[in-house]
């Protein structure tokens, strides 16, 4: 496969229980995809949501194409994704009845078109949150006493 990752929004496992993914392009600009290609790009607090059939993403940050000059774009103005309307459909479904979020995991250039990878994910309460990062710290400290 020709994929390059751009950004991963580790923020997203951190709060998020995610349990499908899917694929989805994006609608950029001339500008944001230059500014893509060179990593430039910020997910951490982005969201997507679905309105009028039509799925969007929210807070994603591109910065400005350093030679865009007065072509540039807006960096946190909200993307159109491309899904099948079949996707989408499902996608709200879930979202309405069970109370499933869609969250940007992953941002990737694949046969250089800009992808993004969203989660469909449920929030963490707390005490999940603490028991994800003391079971990280284990596996860290036992990976540390193998390689001793």
């Amino acid at each position: 496969m020709e994929r390059k990752i751009i950004n991963v929004n580790k923020k997203a496992f951190h709060d998020y229980t995610i349990s499908e993914k899917y694929i989805a392009g994006i609608v950029l600009t001339g500008t944001e995809i230059k500014s893509v290609r060179k990593n430039a790009v910020n997910l951490k607090d982005s969201f997507a949501r679905i309105e009028n059939g039509e799925v969007f993403l929210y807070g994603c940050h591109i910065s400005p194409y350093e030679q865009g000059n007065r072509y540039n774009h807006k960096s946190d103005r909200i993307r159109k994704l491309l899904l099948n309307k079949k996707e989408i459909l499902k996608l709200d479904i879930k979202i309405k009845k069970d109370g499933y979020t869609l969250v940007p995991t992953e941002m990737f250039l694949y046969r250089g078109h800009a992808k993004i990878e969203l989660g469909l994910g449920k929030g963490k309460k707390l005490y999940d949150k603490r028991e994800a990062l003391a079971k990280k710290s284990q596996k860290r400290d036992i990976e540390r006493q193998m390689k001793r």
